[in-house]
């Protein structure tokens, strides 16, 4: 599933009274969320040019341009951060966007439906895929992004391979054949 923008980062919150904002950058190198150009919201109503100040925890110090002051600042919490996919470099062979795998067919190794992709989180010790709607699934699971519980993707033919970890079913059920 490509889309011709992707999301780079969230404003996630005003950061002292002068206009600074912190962002989660979901660029593969957070300070490099201002080197994109211009930003654009969600439904392309405004463009942003970010400046990435400094790392902090968890997020980048930015200026963003034409925000002066804390009020500024914290009327653009949440604020969802998108550039045209032109602006992103070429991936490799065994490397995807993230919104490229969003919406694909999971299936496992024995070729149970687990759902579809519908996200990707990280909340600290690596990135989750998160997959749900399928007869195997029965709900929302996590996976985590890896070799090892997902072993291949192929975005030309819509799917997602899955050999889920032991204990990632349901009901804390041990990984099935």
């Amino acid at each position: 599933m490509t889309s011709d923008r992707i999301l780079l980062g969230v404003v996630a919150a005003p950061h002292g009274v002068r206009g600074l904002v912190r962002i989660r950058s979901f660029t593969e190198d957070p300070m490099a969320i201002g080197s994109y150009g211009l930003l654009s919201d969600e439904g392309l109503r405004k463009t942003y040019r970010v400046e990435a100040l400094s790392a902090v925890k968890g997020a980048v110090l930015a200026r963003i341009e034409g925000v002066a002051d804390r009020t500024a600042a914290e009327a653009l919490r949440g604020l969802r951060l998108y550039v045209e996919r032109s602006a992103l470099p070429k991936t490799s062979e065994r490397e995807w966007y993230e919104a490229d795998l969003v919406g694909l067919a999971a299936v496992g190794r024995d070729g149970r439906d687990w759902g579809k992709v519908v996200a990707f989180h990280d909340f600290g010790a690596g990135t989750t895929m998160e997959v749900s709607g399928g007869q195997a699934s029965r709900g929302s699971v996590m996976l985590p992004f890896n070799d090892e519980a997902v072993p291949e993707v192929d975005v030309a033919g819509g799917k997602v391979l899955v050999d889920p970890p032991s204990g990632v079913l349901p009901g804390g059920n041990e990984k099935e054949a």
